[in-house]
């Protein structure tokens, strides 16, 4: 009988950010159940789904949040980001304000999560609705330009078509899983979360000689 080593179990928590209408909650749906949702509400304050996948010699679970972007829901950032992983900074190709304001959300978000290291916090940039070429208004080479200057992942992405999404969003989750910071955590705790009942993941007993410097809720 072949023994396989149990894969070590990680959580991961990724911030999705943007202006509102960019595709945010599309991408995220389309990543977690392959279904495109052209009509749906605007997201309120912030949700989250979870996706699991395998990464190396890791069992990933990514607990992605959707927050909004509208200004009114800025000051609920440091709640929402504390404790995050990694993050997704989404645009619009077709909406030249939304990528000039992907600099300001980026700031917004280190200013709240205060990760250790700035400089070296995996961020993916994304810009979406690759699908709608005839109303492109930001070209690749200017979002190429935008995450070679803060050492960002890139990809342009369609939630319609869903381009680019699952590699660009494993990617940055296998980044994230190779640092040092990211959580590994008991069988325990993740057998609760898989059975969906509520974990403080801020005090989680985590796995033997590991700590969690994560706080998710």
């Amino acid at each position: 009988m072949i023994m396989t080593t149990p894969k070590k179990k990680v959580l991961l928590k990724i911030i999705i950010l943007g202006d509102s209408a960019v595709g945010k909650t599309a991408i995220l749906q389309k990543f977690v159940s392959g279904q495109f949702i052209e009509q749906h509400k605007a997201t309120i304050g912030a949700d989250f789904s979870t996706k699991e996948i395998a990464v190396d010699d890791k069992l990933v679970t990514l607990q992605m949040w959707d927050t909004a972007g509208q200004e009114r829901f800025a000051s609920l950032g440091h709640a929402f980001y504390r404790g995050a992983d990694a993050c997704i900074l989404v645009y619009d190709i077709t909406n030249e304000q939304s990528f000039k304001n992907i600099e300001q959300w980026r700031n917004n978000f280190l200013d709240n999560a205060a990760p250790d290291d700035p400089k070296t916090f995996p961020f993916l940039l994304l810009g979406n609705k690759s699908d709608l070429q005839d109303q492109r208004a930001v070209q690749p080479a200017d979002g190429q330009r935008l995450a070679n200057t803060y050492t960002m992942e890139f990809r342009e992405t369609s939630a319609l078509t869903g381009n680019n999404i699952e590699p660009a969003i494993r990617a940055i989750a296998t980044t994230a899983a190779a640092r040092d910071t990211a959580p590994i955590f008991s069988e325990d705790v993740m057998e609760q979360l898989d059975r969906g009942k509520k974990v403080d993941l801020a005090h989680p007993e985590p796995a033997q000689g590991q700590a969690c410097p994560c706080s998710l809720i």
